[in-house]
Order: structure tokens, then sequence, then C-alpha cells
């Protein structure tokens, strides 16, 4: 993973620059892991057509839903959501969530993502 470029005040990625890693998603590229006075990691991810059940025991992901086939939608617990572009959602700990249909989507969790705090039943 390529570190961000670092100024006194201020911190960029390129995310094109920032290798995929494999994620209960799809693939996730993850930026500013490294900045310590950052308090979440930042997540572009493109979502496969079968993503796993899964929830976090401590951290907290807010999805901004970038692109979205057509019938897109996510399982929050036991309701299905229809998601498009443009649409936000929160999902605090303990809740079980996955994404069903092919998206591409701006992730911000936080605290930092930890891999350890994925779970599955």
């Amino acid at each position: 993973m390529s570190s961000p470029a670092a100024t006194a005040r201020y911190e960029i990625v390129d995310f094109a620059d920032i290798a995929p890693v494999a994620c209960p998603c799809g693939q996730a590229r993850r930026a500013f892991a490294e900045v310590a006075d950052f308090p979440g990691t930042l997540h572009r991810t493109d979502i496969s057509i079968d993503a796993k059940l899964h929830y976090h025991k401590r951290l907290t992901e807010t999805y901004y839903f970038l692109e979205c086939e057509p019938g897109a939608k996510m399982q929050l617990d036991d309701e299905l959501i229809d998601v498009r572009p443009g649409m936000s959602i929160l999902i605090r700990p303990g809740v079980r969530h996955r994404a069903i249909g092919r998206m591409k989507i701006l992730l911000l969790a936080l605290p930092k993502f930890d891999p350890a705090d994925e779970w599955f039943d």
C-alpha cells in the first residue's frame, strides 16, 4: 500500500496508487491508515455480486454509493434497502450487513479499519 503524500498540515492520497486488497465485499483500496492524527480510514471499494454477510464489534462504517448496478441493495440485519448513487448509510457496530449487486462505494471506517474486527456467523 502506498503512503499518502504528507505535508505539515494535510495529507494527499491517490487511490490509483493504492493496491487493492480482498475483503468480504470484494476489493478495497484503503487510505490514511498510517496517519496517526486521523481517527479513521477511507476506502474506495469495488463490491462484487455476492458480498459476505458480516459485522463489526468496534467499527462504525459509513457507505457512500458512487456507482450501483440496477437492483443494487444493502442487507442491514434482516432488512433489504434499495441503494443508488448519491445515497449514504451509517452502519453501527453489531449491524450485520452486506451489499447485494455490483457497486462502487466510498467507505469511512471509524476507528481505523482493523481486519480482525470482521465477524461472520
